[in-house]
């Protein structure tokens, strides 16, 4: 394996768990720069005025990390795990701007997208909105405290939308509801074998873990 993505929901813990693999297995780790998009605080106070500034500008960061990132691999490390794929600003656009707006940066992304690398695999974790509230609320991140159950859902039906038109790579989507990977070693022990002890098939593949 070259290429992990790891994805998830909003507070679904696919940075920590990214960072937890890239520990333990020497790999260069990718992780979003969304925290210092100067964006991101307005858009949760007004969605409506800040959302395509917002894309535009997760657009070209995505873009231009995975670019030097992916294609520029060093030699210390084994193999690249990230905690987003360039999707997911399609996603997430798709839910947040006007149905113009949309037009114009799905235009854009095409032009962009056909460029980028595939995963070798791409992990969804996938948790009810419930619990990724909860967890929200408990890393206690200011700008987030504004989400709602609504936004999440969203989200996820973007996530699935998008998950139905993949057949280039092997998609795995693992129901991480009633398990603690963070907490509990044994739980990330089996996390981790579902990764990487397994072939799957191109598409979409399904796990639960408990």
């Amino acid at each position: 394996m070259q290429f992990l993505v790891i994805e998830g929901n909003i507070g679904a813990g696919k940075t920590t768990l990214a960072n937890k693999l890239a520990n333990e297995y020497n790999a260069k780790l990718i992780v979003e720069q969304f925290a210092d998009n100067p964006f991101l605080p307005k858009f949760y106070k007004n969605q409506d005025r800040y959302s395509f500034p917002l894309e535009l500008s997760f657009l070209a960061d995505r873009y231009n990390q995975i670019k030097n990132e992916v294609f520029n691999l060093d030699l210390f490390h084994s193999f690249l795990i990230a905690d987003y794929y360039f999707a997911k600003s399609a996603i997430f656009a798709q839910n947040t701007l006007k149905e113009d707006e949309y037009r114009l940066f799905r235009q854009i992304f095409d032009i962009v997208f056909e460029s980028m690398p595939k995963p070798d695999l791409y992990v969804y974790l996938h948790a009810d909105t419930e619990k990724l509230i909860s967890n929200i609320k408990k890393r206690g991140r200011d700008y987030e405290q504004e989400i709602t159950p609504d936004y999440l859902e969203k989200i996820k039906n973007g996530y699935f939308h998008f998950f139905k038109q993949i057949t280039s790579f092997p998609m795995l989507i693992i129901d991480v509801n009633n398990i603690d990977f963070v907490n509990n070693n044994d739980h990330y022990q089996l996390l981790k074998e579902a990764v990487f002890k397994t072939e799957y098939k191109l598409g979409i593949n399904r796990m639960l873990l408990q």
